[in-house]
């Protein structure tokens, strides 16, 4: 069934009650996007949905107003406490997203509505006195909620009202089918239930059959990432050394500004990146699923506060996708899932806020991976740029990227983006100096000392900085690793490297003098001649002056 709805409903002609729309009004959204004005009103007519919308788009709102709104009309009626909604996502920090989402909605009705998160990392004893209170809505991963349920220390056969399963393409993706199976036997046969998805995959429709009764169908007519007006994308052509060559010079002479969020496809390679800006004093942060969750979630937050301006990536999550082994080897990774492909995904649902800029330094593999990573920015309103390095080895994804996303008229979104590498070239000693210094040993070395650091500052320091929120900023995640040696020599550009064509555009960039042009002289005025300079030292120290005579 497909919904067709002509009028645009504004938040107030919704019949939401007024503290939502205070809340609504407190987070400065003026008007629904597409996805919730459809999605709204279907949802408080009871009905159950089946949406995809790109990502961005607001996808979380368009589920979680209708979930409060029904909440306080039950409660209008009710006579006790009780766990009325469920909101399942695949990963910690979207469970963490989705939880603080709903607690700005419910800012100006707290007293009423209560949200609690089980995803975090605590034993399931630590977390049932918080589950006994019978918050009226749960927010965690399918294999915690199952946890939960089977220790009973949550029950729903009696009181369940609403089931949201929000990046529904990733649930069974993420090794969470067999959990999900077992758990829907924990709740009631009539309740109703939203999936929420950017795609509209086989696993999809496999949880709609198992979730969804009598849906409605939302498949906006909308393209996967925003208009080119609002997104521009290019792509370089060069050789695996040149791309850190253009990526130093980028960064470096500040010709990408703002918040910027760089990909590669591995944690190797995420150190790697690291250790290499570090050589330029370059500041950035390393995110990727080793950290624990919550030293991941708290990066994203520094990150949007503007704490950061770089964050270096790993996107391990798309390679494992694409890699279509046999036998032994799908089975082995399958397993590894479970560990930390499951927690972890940072191209798919994470919040970044006014991202400005994409840099694919590893060119993702699939077409759904480039599309996830790309819809980091231009999100909202806001405006965002992508740009992704290739080499030769990456060229097939390229083509089938640029086969899938075209224009009206046929043309490829991805732009060749016009760079001389020759103009730069006078930078690559310095960047294959820096390169020297990044070894495999530095970075093991710089892989397992962060694991450390963090590992020791999310278990110890958690309860410390539960207490005192404001000595969290202190606690900074884009410190220098240092197990590369740094070159003092690399942190300044010598102004003479720099093209006359890049120098306009390089504003703010940090440039150093020649040498000789730094030297000053020790005596002002006239220089001296060598005949003058002679006779001021004798004058200053008369033995200088004195001659032996050879007996």
């Amino acid at each position: 069934m497909a919904a067709s709805m002509d009028k645009v409903l504004r938040f107030h002609e919704m019949g939401l009650d007024d503290r939502i729309l205070k809340a609504i009004a407190k987070m400065g959204w003026s008007t629904p996007t597409l996805i919730q004005e459809r999605a709204i009103p279907l949802a408080l007519e009871g009905k159950d949905l089946l949406a995809r919308a790109r990502t961005g788009s607001g996808k979380t709102a368009a589920y979680a107003i209708p979930l409060v709104q029904r909440i306080l009309t039950s409660k209008q009626t009710a006579r006790e406490q009780a766990v009325r909604a469920v909101v399942m996502v695949p990963t910690r920090e979207l469970c963490s997203q989705a939880y603080k989402n709903i607690l700005e909605l419910t800012s100006s009705c707290s007293w009423e509505v209560k949200c609690a998160d089980v995803s975090v990392q605590a034993d399931l004893d630590a977390q049932r006195p918080l589950l006994m209170e019978k918050p009226d809505i749960v927010v965690g991963t399918p294999s915690r909620l199952l946890a939960h349920l089977k220790a009973q220390n949550l029950t729903l056969k009696d009181t369940l009202e609403v089931l949201v399963i929000d990046e529904a393409d990733l649930v069974f993706s993420y090794g969470y089918e067999n959990d999900l199976k077992s758990l829907l036997t924990f709740l009631p046969k009539i309740y109703q239930a939203f999936l929420m998805s950017a795609t509209l995959s086989d696993e999809v429709f496999a949880l709609k059959k198992l979730v969804l009764h009598n849906p409605v169908t939302l498949k906006l007519e909308e393209s996967q990432l925003p208009d080119v007006d609002q997104l521009t994308q290019y792509h370089v052509k060069c050789t695996e050394a040149d791309k850190f060559l253009l990526l130093f010079t980028l960064l470096k002479l500040r010709l990408v500004r703002g918040k910027t969020i760089i990909f590669v496809n591995d944690i190797d390679r995420c150190y790697r990146l690291k250790l290499f800006l570090e050589q330029f004093s370059i500041p950035s942060c390393a995110l990727n699923s080793e950290l624990p969750v919550n030293t991941r979630t708290h990066i994203v937050d520094q990150f949007n506060t503007g704490m950061y301006d770089i964050v270096v990536a790993s996107d391990e999550t798309s390679l494992a996708t694409d890699k279509k082994g046999a036998g032994k080897k799908k089975q082995k990774k399958s397993k590894s899932s479970k560990g930390k492909g499951r927690e972890y995904g940072v191209s798919r649902g994470i919040d970044f806020q006014n991202v400005m800029n994409i840099i694919n330094f590893d060119f993702p593999p699939t077409v759904k991976a480039y599309i996830h990573r790309v819809g980091r920015t231009a999100r909202g309103d806001t405006s965002g740029s992508a740009l992704s390095l290739v080499s030769e080895k990456e060229m097939e994804p390229l083509a089938k990227v640029e086969h899938y996303l075209v224009k009206d008229d046929g043309t490829s979104v991805i732009k060749p983006y016009q760079f001389k590498m020759s103009e730069i070239e006078g930078f690559r000693y310095r960047c294959t100096d820096a390169m020297r210094a990044v070894t495999r040993v530095a970075v093991r070395e710089a892989r397992v000392m962060e694991i450390k650091r963090e590992i020791f500052n999310s278990k110890t320091l958690k309860t410390y900085f539960d207490e005192n929120p404001r000595d969290m900023q202190l606690l900074r995640h884009d410190k220098i690793l240092h197990p590369a040696k740094v070159h003092s020599d690399l942190r300044h550009v010598p102004e003479y490297l720099v093209p006359k064509a890049l120098k306009n555009k390089a504003q703010g960039a940090s440039f150093s003098a020649p040498e000789a042009k730094k030297r000053k002289s020790k005596h002002k005025g006239p220089r001296e001649s060598r005949f003058a300079k002679k006779k001021r030292r004798n004058a200053a120290d008369p033995l200088k002056s004195f001659k032996f005579k050879k007996s």
